[in-house]
């Protein structure tokens, strides 16, 4: 079992052996999610990106110059 301790700040140094599990690095975002009650567990929030395609499905596809016409008529409000 891998620890670590909390600062007077509530902090914590992410060990050497987890950071290198994860993947993740400085700067790099980790998320804390609630499981049960006092059950937490952490999670690296690095997705490589082309995870994400097929997610949404486009009703009908648009052209650039539609969605800037889109923007603007928003942005005009």
């Amino acid at each position: 079992m891998t620890t670590a301790t909390v600062t007077s700040k509530g902090q914590i140094t992410i060990p050497a052996s987890v950071r290198n599990d994860l993947k993740v690095g400085p700067g790099d975002r980790v998320e804390f999610v609630k499981v049960t009650e006092g059950h937490w567990e952490m999670l690296a929030a690095v997705e490589d990106i082309t995870r994400l395609r097929g997610m949404v499905t486009p009703k009908r596809m648009v052209s650039v110059e539609e969605m800037n016409a889109a923007i603007r008529r928003k942005a005009g409000q």
